[in-house]
């Protein structure tokens, strides 16, 4: 199979939350512009939001300020304490779960194969949006931005995973919807897979040198078959 798509012996897969689960932008665009309605800042597009979001919180409300005119970031702490408590009541916030994720996840758990999510989402807030939205058991692993351990794209966390999921990396793809997910599934070595369908789209993953993108989940079911 052409593109790179090969994915025999597949026994793992570490999922991306944001773009590539679930459609998150409106409670993260929401829960950002409250913070800066609060703090009496400018407040930003939904597409300035999608264009930040990707590697972490601090990264996307220092990009907000930034945008805002506090180049120097002067209101940054501020601005976190904020954002962590309007974030954690409204991360569930129109959050919805893109067409055919759920079927698409049941289908590999029955196949045998290990679930995670590796998000740069904060950890207690993946948590919520997991429960929320697929309910308890159907992954074995789920993470978000912890004190402690580097963020996505450095792949320490994904081969931590791969290894408490008991696959090793030949056995693992990566799934998610940026050039962020694109870095940490190749610094890795895991199977590669970009969606669509997410943050970015096909014509960003493209220029950023995807060599997998899917348009749709039955191409993922495919590829783990």
């Amino acid at each position: 199979m052409k593109d790179g798509r090969e994915a025999a012996g597949m026994k793992a897969c570490i999922f991306d939350l944001d773009g590539t689960l679930t459609d998150t932008l409106d409670s993260l665009e929401y829960s950002v512009n409250e913070t800066m309605k609060q703090i009496h800042m400018p407040q930003i597009t939904k597409e300035q939001c999608r264009d930040f979001v990707g590697n972490g919180a601090k990264v996307l409300i220092e990009k907000a300020l930034k945008a805002g005119g506090d180049e120097a970031l002067d209101r940054l702490d501020e601005a976190m304490e904020v954002y962590g408590r309007v974030f954690d009541e409204n991360c569930t916030y129109k959050v919805v779960p893109y067409k055919g994720i759920e079927r698409m996840l049941e289908t590999l758990k029955k196949q045998g194969i290990r679930l995670a999510v590796l998000s740069n989402k904060p950890d207690r807030q993946v948590g919520h949006v997991i429960k929320e939205i697929f309910g308890e058991g159907l992954f074995d692993w789920i993470q978000g931005q912890k004190e402690g351990v580097p963020r996505k794209p450095d792949p320490s966390a994904a081969l931590d995973i791969a290894d408490r999921l008991g696959a090793e990396i030949a056995e693992t793809a990566y799934i998610g919807d940026s050039e962020v997910d694109l870095a940490t599934g190749k610094a890795a070595g895991m199977k590669t897979i970009l969606v669509s369908w997410g943050f970015r789209g096909r014509k960003a993953l493209e220029e950023d040198g995807a060599d997998c993108i899917v348009d749709s989940v039955d191409e993922i079911l495919e590829i783990m078959r």
